[in-house]
């Protein structure tokens, strides 16, 4: 069913131009701390990790350093494992699992690979609890050359050079329920486009790319998720948001075609992950140990499979 889902900026199948964009900006309230809840987490891994700072985003009078955690004696002849996180800002567990992954387990691969996470690809957002940047774009549909949205240009710059040395990249996300309530209704109105309904999938997934599947791989992701949080099972078409499943929670995207954050290198296993915040099976820790127990599994089982 297609409807006309109400959105109170903008004149429906009109897309926007700069008045609305500008007043959707001024709705965007600062509700969180980016500087509290993740710089100064970041800051007190530097006894033990390199932090990078890879670009700057300056928002009006705001300014947010874009960092990067890597380990320490980076070896060029060793492979590279990538963790990125906050691609969109309200996915809190994306950002606070890559911090908790690396507080807990980061030195566990030193002399391994080289370890490379980016916890908050997007700050500006995170502070918001938004899935947009303030230019009204999705970095997670922007991440390509001279991409219009700052946040994937920088990671899009900063991973370049490891393009072909990837092991694997894992990107942390989540789906939420106000995707249905908000962002997508959003993205409708923005677009001048019909709202199509949807439906939320309780648990966890993964999404794998559907020009390149990897089933063994993505399954050992779920296998350790499973013992943490439960598994999205599919709707009443076999899909889950409307998508193909490649085995039991796990859904197929053509991921580079789409400039997702996990197609942006060459590596050889990616995957990004899915968790579910709002469900009443799920705690905030477990969401976040879902992540870490992700994380942990991939980029254990592209070290034993390189």
């Amino acid at each position: 069913m297609m409807t006309e889902a109400f959105y109170p900026i903008g004149t429906p199948g009109q897309p926007w131009g700069a008045t609305e964009r500008a007043a959707w900006l001024a709705t965007q309230v600062r509700q969180r701390s980016y500087a509290q809840d993740v710089l100064s987490v970041i800051e007190r891994l530097r006894d033990h990790f390199d932090v990078v700072e890879y670009g700057v985003l300056d928002y009006g009078d705001e300014h947010y350093p874009l960092l990067a955690i890597r380990n320490r004696d980076w070896d060029e002849a060793l492979p590279v494992l990538v963790v990125t996180g906050g691609v969109h800002g309200y996915e809190t567990s994306g950002v606070h699992g890559a911090l908790q992954f690396v507080q807990h387990h980061g030195l566990d691969y030193a002399g391994r690979a080289n370890l490379l996470v980016v916890p908050c690809v997007s700050p500006w957002a995170y502070e918001r609890i938004h899935r947009w940047n303030p230019d009204a774009l999705d970095p997670n549909r922007n991440f390509r050359k001279d991409s219009p949205a700052g946040e994937s240009a920088a990671l899009v710059d900063l991973l370049e050079p490891l393009r072909d040395s990837t092991l694997v990249h894992i990107d942390l996300h989540e789906t939420t329920d106000s995707d249905e309530s908000e962002f997508r209704p959003a993205l409708a109105a923005r677009d001048g486009k019909p709202f199509v309904p949807g439906e939320i999938p309780d648990g966890f997934y993964l999404v794998d790319d559907e020009h390149h599947p990897l089933p063994a791989f993505q399954q050992a992701v779920i296998d350790a998720v499973a013992k943490v949080t439960h598994i999205a099972e599919a709707d009443a078409k076999g899909e889950i948001i409307g998508a193909p499943l490649l085995l039991p929670g796990v859904i197929k995207f053509p991921v580079k075609q789409w400039s997702l954050c996990a197609g942006i290198t060459n590596a050889r296993y990616a995957t990004t992950t899915e968790v579910y915040p709002d469900s009443p099976r799920a705690t905030p820790q477990q969401c976040n140990d879902a992540q870490v127990a992700a994380v942990r599994a991939a980029l254990d089982y592209a070290l034993a499979h390189r």
